[in-house]
């Protein structure tokens, strides 16, 4: 490409995943409300009762798309003694995927710019604090595997025992996970904004920090994190969704412990963060930015 000289170049490009190249959100809110609404209608159980046995159990997995969660609610156990919930509340479960799979699309303009930046010759890395699985699942699902290059997440969320993974899934082994990019795990408990993960991935990519371009929607997560390290920040304005009114229902099931609200809460009380670079309405403002190769 040409080159201007008074605008940084990359040679590494990290990219968050959920509300910075898809609306994680947008996907996750009509699936799981189709999900509540027909399990209410279907058992009697009172929504309010629901919602309060779904947060406990995400908080002891430690995630809000833990694909276990209906068996281990106590009021429907209860009411199905004995029972595969799965199998009992099925049409929930696809009422579920059926959303989700309609709304689950990437941001208008992130395939090609990202398939753009490839041509550069540059590595494309994906870092997330979603949890493997759904991480590569998604990536999958929206012809991302072999674009991103590696993929670095969390492990999975643990199961009870004598329920693995396997045994709550349909299709043959190859229809799962990724088959190009490589999956990276990164360590439990470490989370944005610290600097490890981001510093390691920068580090295999035998590149320098400031070679390094990092793009996430979250202004003291991501950006805090990409100016700790020397990294050229830019905030995807566009994937801020937190003061919607439907977040409330994320909120209210969410897998988060009072002690992640006392740290969200500690990260929120610091010295206020000015991204370098704001993507205001797309993902592809980037190119007018920054250089790549």
């Amino acid at each position: 490409m040409h080159h201007t000289p008074d605008l940084p170049r990359a040679r590494l490009f990290v990219t968050d995943l959920d509300n910075t190249l898809y609306d994680w959100f947008a996907m996750w809110y009509p699936a799981f409300s189709a999900m509540l609404d027909t399990v209410c209608s279907a058992s009697g159980i009172a929504r309010e009762q629901l919602l309060r046995e779904m947060r406990a159990v995400n908080q002891r997995r430690g995630t809000s798309e833990y694909s276990y969660l209906l068996n281990e609610l106590p009021s429907l156990r209860a009411l199905h003694p004995g029972r595969n919930l799965t199998e009992v509340y099925a049409d929930a479960i696809h009422a579920y995927r059926s959303a989700r799979k309609q709304e689950m699309h990437l941001y208008p303009g992130v395939l090609e710019a990202l398939l753009r930046i490839k041509g550069y010759g540059v590595q494309i890395i994906a870092y997330t604090e979603s949890l493997g699985y759904y991480s590569a699942w998604r990536l999958r699902e929206l012809q991302l595997d072999g674009v991103v290059d590696h993929l670095y997440s969390p492990p999975d969320h643990e199961f009870p025992d004598g329920v693995s993974p396997q045994t709550l899934r349909s299709r043959p082994p190859e229809k799962y996970g990724l088959v190009k990019t490589t999956h990276r795990y990164t360590p439990k408990g470490i989370l944005k904004p610290d600097t490890q993960i981001l510093q390691q991935i920068i580090c295999d990519a035998g590149v320098s920090a400031e070679e390094t371009a990092y793009v996430g929607d979250s202004l003291m997560k991501d950006v805090a994190m990409a100016q700790s390290v020397g990294a050229i920040d830019f905030l995807a304005e566009y994937g801020v969704v937190q003061h919607s009114n439907e977040y409330d229902l994320l909120r209210q099931v969410s897998h988060w412990s009072e002690e992640d609200v006392r740290r969200e809460r500690s990260i929120s009380a610091r010295p206020h963060v000015t991204p370098t670079y704001v993507l205001h309405r797309r993902f592809d403002e980037i190119f007018p930015l920054l250089q790549f190769g």
